[in-house]
């Protein structure tokens, strides 16, 4: 009796944690909601971005990202919702699959084609794409481009340096700090330059100290 005891108990320790938020729902944009007042991500799922247009190759452009959103708050705002976690992005989001009166939001809204299955997060609603795009529901043959590729696009182009091979990145902080950014650490892609505010470009971490900046902690 101990020993099959010993093993329930190994058994329920192993099992996945299910538990995530659950309440009234308010729709932040397509795949994004707060339920009972914490961020959720839906799992799996990739909706265009709110500011994103679609159209183009003949058909007229139109402001698809905010009718998905409108879509999306018809038909769950206010709506009780019940998720289970499966991570924690990193913006702290919880991700998680959700469901109101017992639908699985996530399918839901793939089937109808208002967001997209998001392969490099499962493959749970592959299928549901699939019949929605041959179907030509939704989104599906109106000339969309894939969220994921659309906020590659939107990214804004590295900048390059003055002088070629000085590509130190001296960024001034919200405070006024001096810090500068080396190639490979965290915020370099990140930080701009703009020599009009006393930014710098440098070629050497020692011309970099010399003039008063420190180095990026990250």
């Amino acid at each position: 009796m101990l020993r099959i005891c010993s093993i329930f108990v190994l058994c329920a320790l192993a099992l996945p944690v299910l538990a995530g938020p659950e309440g009234f729902v308010h729709v932040v944009d397509g795949d994004t909601f707060d339920v009972g007042g914490v961020r959720v991500r839906l799992h799996a799922v990739d909706a265009p971005e709110v500011d994103q247009m679609c159209g183009g190759q003949g058909a007229p452009a139109w402001a698809c990202g905010a009718w998905v959103s409108d879509e999306v708050r018809r038909r769950y705002q206010g709506a009780w919702a019940l998720c289970e976690q499966t991570d924690l992005d990193r913006y702290g989001r919880v991700v998680a699959r959700c469901a109101v009166d017992g639908l699985d939001m996530g399918a839901a809204l793939v089937a109808e084609g208002l967001v997209f299955a998001y392969r490099d997060y499962g493959w749970d609603y592959d299928l549901a794409e699939k019949s929605a795009a041959v179907a030509g529901v939704g989104l599906h043959g109106t000339g969309v481009q894939l969220p994921a590729a659309y906020r590659r696009a939107s990214r804004p182009k590295p900048q390059q340096p003055v002088e070629a091979g000085c590509v130190i990145k001296g960024n001034l902080s919200r405070d006024g700090s001096r810090i500068y950014h080396m190639p490979g650490q965290a915020n370099y892609d990140d930080a701009r330059i703009s020599e009009s505010k006393g930014e710098h470009w440098f070629c050497s971490e020692s011309e970099a100290v010399r003039a008063g900046w420190r180095k990026a902690r990250r």
